[in-house]
Parts: structure tokens; C-alpha cells; sequence
């Protein structure tokens, strides 16, 4: 017999019949259908609410409360001194300004900027950020560079 598209058909016993289940005492799952006995779980229309433990008290609600966020925090992106070294020398920079960071995809459109004192400058570099940490700034104006807080 030649195999063609109208007679292909999985080996014998490749392929199970579905379990038929609620249908008779006969087929072995009938009856209770595979539900046990009684209980909102054996009847129709039983959903259980998220988080439900069975009327023990649930974790959500065993487990305090804590801790605070604050809605007025400000997050900065922290650029160290380090990086903007490296980075001075690599691109051959000496300005550092919202658009320069933005094209070096250091920050995105929405951050804020913070620059702290990690590392050492050597050459003198103009940087404008919107935050400084007091030792960053002291390091940069002793190179005889700038800051600028931009607003």
C-alpha cells in the first residue's frame, strides 16, 4: 500500500481517546465525576476569590505592613568622575552637558542627573548635571573646570 494524503493515519496506539467523564458508574468516572463529595468545589458555578486559603488567614494578611515610599523622591542617574574621565578622553570632551550625556546614550530623556566624587579628573572639564555631590564639585573647580546645575 502506498502512503498519500487521504490515508495517513498515526501508528496504532500512538493517539489515546479523551477520557469521558460524568458519563455513567460504567466508564469508571461517573458519579461524583472526579470531584469527590459535596463542598462549593463539587458545584457548579464555584470560583474561588484570589488570595482565598480556605478560611485560614491569608499570607497577604498574616504578613505587616512595612515601610514607606515616598511620592516626592527624585531619582538621580549617577555619573562618577571616573566615567566622565574616561569618557572625556575616549570622545575627546571637555564640555559635558544634558545633550552631550544624551547622545553618549549615558541617560534618557526623563532623567535627572547626579555627578559624585568616585575616581580622579585630570584634565579640567565643563559639566553640567543636575545634582553634584559637595566633593565632586570641590574635585572638578580645583582642576579649574565648571559646574553648572541645570534647572
Amino acid at each position: 500500500m502506498s502512503i498519500s494524503l487521504n490515508n495517513l493515519k498515526p501508528a496504532n496506539g500512538a493517539v489515546k481517546g479523551r477520557k469521558r467523564i460524568a458519563r455513567g458508574q460504567g466508564s469508571g468516572s461517573g458519579g461524583t465525576a472526579g470531584k469527590g463529595h459535596k463542598g462549593a468545589k463539587s458545584r457548579s458555578g464555584y470560583k474561588s476569590k484570589r488570595g482565598f486559603e480556605g478560611g485560614q488567614m491569608p499570607l497577604q494578611r498574616r504578613l505587616p505592613k512595612r515601610g514607606f515610599k515616598n511620592p516626592n523622591r527624585i531619582e538621580f542617574r549617577t555619573i562618577n568622575l571616573a566615567e566622565l574621565q574616561a569618557l572625556a578622553e575616549k570622545n575627546n570632551i571637555t564640555e559635558f552637558n544634558f545633550e552631550t550625556y544624551r547622545t553618549l546614550k549615558l541617560v534618557k530623556a526623563t532623567d535627572k542627573i547626579k555627578v559624585l566624587a568616585n575616581g580622579e579628573l585630570k584634565g579640567s572639564l565643563n559639566v553640567a548635571a543636575h545634582a553634584f555631590s559637595n566633593k565632586a564639585k570641590e574635585a572638578i573647580e580645583k582642576n579649574s573646570g565648571t559646574t553648572t546645575i541645570i534647572a
